[in-house]
């Protein structure tokens, strides 16, 4: 995609002019720069004189023993006998008329051409980096995806065939494998935690092909989520990144790795000044499997889990909607086997927090194949720790949903907190395309007085509070329980068309 991020000099009102001089100074000093992270001192804002409008000085130095590491990344595709097809494998996906849709779609056109001749191959060209003296570069997934053949171009102009040695397109991360007959000058990964927001960044690529090109600036935002895959982590640049900066690196001003350059925000498909680099600390590890084995093996626990929201929050007694909750459980699972059950909230894994869904993602994907790791659980109450034995993640499974036969006739039910319930029959099973394993209450219809609940007809409320029901009065019964246990919102667990989730209807108004 792209790489390289740009990012003019900002302005700085705010600095105190302690940290700038220790900012400018440490561009300077090239490979001796800053053993620790600069903060500001206490005092910076203590008074006006101690905020300057002073820019750093300059990054030459580190520039000029970074870029020979940096390489150009250029690919040729397969000839075509007829148009290509409108979409690329490997290329992240965008919800339609994105910014991030219009960009990749402008790179794709680049790729493989608007419309191809018969016949014709397709050039593109990005941006990569040197990790090893042997000749390991690493860049993007999109960048050589489909590609019939890969050349590295080097800064002091050698081109290079590249052999891709393996790839991950749910992180975008490709590493290739050159023969120079001679060392190569490489780059080290440096610690992306340690990247704070504010933090001045470099970048060098190859933006529209027009060869090395350093840009900086700073570090926008962490842990951005673009819905580019699974395991978005994001670090946001002000950097102008461009086509053909995909894959470039990101340094810090000790001159280390933080960031692999993949995407951009824009309307139009230029920059915009919001840019996302995939973090070193994902990198390292994904690259190093494909170093030692071509592919990435992922940890699997085998859990549909959503987020706690905080009316989910209350009607579970949580002071804060962290966690996640476990939707459904994988039969044969290591969840499973492990006796993890639906309606447990995740709270941590081997200690570390689990604030949101994606932090679990990340932490059992980065976990070893038949590692054993200890989850924190809240169940009914009760937090308990859960030792698990987490397996090898299988290929994405194909889910088939029935399809509801549409509604006819009148269905007799019970009016719940503005949630129409009837008891499940044979009649109702074929009408919506129940399975006879399916057991619960029917949802045939919602009123205003429900809100903005996500329910809808042919939902099938199979437990309330963790306690399963077969009819609307036992619904009915469970909701004054919890009111006058002095809950705010109950818990609904809800089979859609095989699919599980957890539901939370407020109560206070009822």
């Amino acid at each position: 995609m792209l790489s390289t991020s740009s990012i003019a000099s900002p302005s700085i009102v705010g600095f105190s002019a302690g940290r700038l001089r220790k900012v400018a100074a440490a561009a300077l000093l090239g490979t001796t720069i800053l053993t620790g992270s600069v903060g500001l001192p206490a005092n910076a804002f203590a008074a006006p004189q101690a905020i300057s409008h002073e820019l750093p000085g300059s990054f030459a130095d580190l520039v000029e023993r970074v870029t020979p590491a940096v390489v150009n990344v250029s690919t040729v595709q397969g000839s075509a006998d007829s148009e290509q097809p409108r979409g690329m494998p490997g290329m992240p996906e965008f919800p339609p008329g994105s910014p991030f849709e219009e960009f990749f779609k402008q790179f794709q056109e680049q790729q493989r051409g608007a419309r191809p001749k018969q016949q014709e191959k397709q050039q593109a060209q990005g941006s990569g980096f040197i990790v090893d003296a042997a000749g390991y570069v690493v860049t993007n997934n999109h960048v050589i995806d489909g590609a019939e053949e890969i050349t590295v171009t080097t800064h002091d102009g050698a081109k290079l065939d590249a052999k891709l040695v393996g790839r991950d397109p749910k992180t975008d991360l490709a590493l290739l494998k050159v023969e120079a007959g001679k060392p190569l000058p490489y780059l080290e990964f440096g610690d992306s935690d340690t990247a704070r927001v504010g933090d001045w960044v470099i970048a060098i690529g190859n933006p529209f092909g027009l060869g090395g090109t350093v840009t900086s600036g700073i570090v926008s935002a962490r842990g951005r989520d673009i819905q580019a895959g699974p395991y978005d982590d994001f670090l946001q640049l002000d950097a102008s990144i461009n086509r053909g900066n995909s894959g470039g690196p990101t340094f810090d001003v000790q001159g280390r790795v933080i960031g692999i350059n993949t995407a951009i925000f824009s309307p139009n498909g230029g920059s915009v000044g919001i840019g996302f680099a995939i973090p070193s600390n994902l990198a390292k590890g994904v690259i190093a499997q494909l170093r030692e084995t071509g592919t990435v093996s992922r940890g699997w626990l085998g859990v549909q889990i959503q987020q706690v929201t905080p009316e989910i929050a209350e009607s579970l007694g949580l002071t804060q909607p962290k966690g996640a909750l476990v939707a459904d459980v994988t039969a044969d699972s290591p969840a499973a086997k492990s006796k993890v059950q639906a309606g447990d909230v995740i709270l941590s894994l081997d200690g570390r927090p689990v604030d949101t869904i994606k932090d679990l993602t990340r932490m059992v994907a980065d976990s070893k194949t038949g590692s054993d790791v200890t989850l924190e659980v809240l169940r009914r109450g009760k937090r308990q720790n859960i030792s698990v034995r987490l397996d090898q993640m299988p290929d994405q499974p194909k889910v088939a949903a029935a399809t509801p036969a549409p509604e006819s006739g009148a269905t007799a039910s019970h009016t719940v907190l503005g949630m129409q319930l009837s008891k499940l029959s044979e009649q109702s099973r074929r009408k919506y395309g129940l399975t006879e394993g399916i057991e619960g209450v029917l949802v045939v219809g919602t009123d205003e007085s429900l809100g903005e609940v996500n329910l809808r007809p042919g939902d099938v409320i199979t437990e309330v509070g963790s306690e399963p029901v077969a009819a609307p009065d036992q619904i009915a019964a469970k909701i004054k329980e919890a009111k006058e246990a002095g809950r705010g919102a109950v818990l609904l667990r809800v089979s859609r068309q095989g699919t599980e989730q957890f539901v939370a209807v407020s109560i206070k108004k009822a």
